[in-house]
């Protein structure tokens, strides 16, 4: 089975935690998470990571970089803003990514 690689980078560590749970606990997905944006690029680098979800606290200046810095090595890549919300809200957030 071919699994979808998401990374995820949040600053809360308590969040990071359980989204990463969550992505996990789907068979088909491998969920990364990270609270630095350089150990992210270092990831995003020996990872062919096909989604990438922003959590809370990082600012637009940070997200902007991370961004370009994606999608100029991998143009392909999915970028996700997720917030919060619940299970259910990342659930249909992930799925409505790699569909489009």
């Amino acid at each position: 089975m071919i699994r979808t690689n998401i990374l995820y980078i949040g600053r809360n560590p308590e969040i990071l935690e359980t989204v990463v749970r969550l992505l996990n606990k789907r068979e088909e997905w491998n969920g990364v998470g990270v609270q630095d944006d350089k150990e992210a690029m270092a990831l995003f680098n020996g990872t062919p990571f096909d989604l990438v979800l922003f959590g809370p606290g990082i600012s637009a200046d940070e997200e902007a970089a991370l961004c370009e810095y994606f999608v100029a090595k991998r143009s392909q890549v999915k970028l996700v803003q997720h917030y919060g919300g619940g299970s259910g809200l990342l659930l249909s957030e992930v799925m409505m990514a790699l569909q489009g």
